[in-house]
């Protein structure tokens, strides 16, 4: 069941006013989950409710295999929504909240019985029928959220960020449980999120909007391996950011030098986005330039250890490795250390990050 978005305008307040959602276009394909990712008011909710019917777009136009259901109220787009905040009915028993869609369309009540049974099963909560959602986990909530909307065997399933208000552990486990729902029911799903790691890891397809526009659209591998611009590469990653000009055709980016963008002139500033795990520190040799940077600290995550480095230029960055690595180095705050780039993404400075 593939979605097609084409050129969805919309405005809230004044009509001459920047757009929440600016002319974006995009295609979710059958069977798969595409996350509409990006920071903070980037359009991605506003996105998710138009493709639902809960907002009525300026312009442009939704279809859903293949039939134009711009003009049909949610109900008639036989699509499931859940939200962030679960929405359950705290009077009703999970297996009523479940039932609640399939009531409505006055299904058989044998049928609704045996649905919600299955339903169960699949959401891996046979035993809580009869409990209230007061009874209930956050992430157990979630999960009968998920099969309320997947009672009404809707053709597209729409997740306006389900793990936002779950603490870091549950939400885990939660990704791999919706990967491990996907792969049982095919059912062609869009997941809002803000979490790049959320996305990389459930995602076929990742539509990246910023200020109401598609910046990028891909698999997770093509926007994270070939970002198509700085916003792109900044976003996803945690990427440093380091200052260069070009010379003979290459950026001087620490103990390195790096292929310029085609076309950059001698001269031409650049910046480089580079993920802190494609930076190298050691201790220098005699070959290295005078100029070095410094470590300024270290923190431990784990098994892995981030180690702040200013650089001669006045920029600090930060270089992921591991502890071993790092204790076989055995540098300590305020050392001096030699920064190799082992990849970067050189764009020509367009605009200060």
């Amino acid at each position: 069941m593939t979605v097609r978005v084409e050129n969805l305008v919309k405005r809230f307040g004044n009509a001459g006013g920047p757009a929440a959602v600016a002319e974006v276009s995009f295609e979710a394909r059958p069977q798969a989950i595409t996350t509409l990712l990006g920071p903070s008011g980037s359009g991605k909710s506003t996105l998710l409710r138009l493709i639902a019917g809960l907002e009525t777009p300026d312009a442009g136009r939704v279809l859903i295999d293949g039939k134009d259901v711009s003009a049909l109220s949610p109900q008639h787009r036989n699509v499931g929504f859940v939200f962030q905040s679960y929405a359950l009915f705290k009077h009703m028993t999970v297996a009523d909240n479940i039932a609640f869609g399939m009531k409505i369309r006055r299904l058989p009540k044998a049928q609704t019985k045996a649905r919600v049974a299955e339903l169960l099963e699949l959401v891996q909560l046979p035993e809580y029928g009869a409990r209230f959602p007061s009874q209930l986990s956050g992430g157990q909530r979630q999960r009968v959220a998920l099969a309320r909307a997947l009672a009404i065997e809707p053709k597209v399933l729409l997740l306006d960020e389900p793990f936002g208000a779950l603490d870091t552990q549950v939400r885990v486990e939660l990704r791999e449980w919706l990967v491990t729902l996907h792969e049982r029911t095919g059912i062609t799903t869009l997941l809002v999120t803000h979490d790049q790691e959320e996305a990389l890891e459930l995602s076929q397809h990742v539509v990246l909007l910023n200020q109401g526009r598609v910046a990028q659209a891909g698999s997770p591998h093509d926007l994270y391996d070939h970002p198509a611009d700085e916003f792109v590469a900044s976003f996803l990653g945690g990427a440093n950011v380091m200052k260069s000009r070009v010379s003979d055709g290459e950026a001087k980016l620490g103990t390195k030098s790096v292929p310029a963008p085609s076309g950059a002139r001698d001269g031409t500033p650049v910046q480089a986005f580079v993920r802190p795990h494609n930076i190298r520190v050691r201790r220098p040799d005699g070959e290295d330039p005078a100029e070095l940077g410094k470590i300024e600290r270290l923190t431990r995550v784990g098994g892995y250890v981030k180690v702040y480095v200013s650089l001669p230029s006045g920029e600090s960055i930060v270089v992921l490795t591991s502890k071993t690595d790092l204790d076989a180095l055995g540098v300590e705050p305020g050392d001096p250390v030699a920064v190799e780039v082992v990849d970067a993404k050189v764009f020509v400075q367009s605009y200060s990050i």
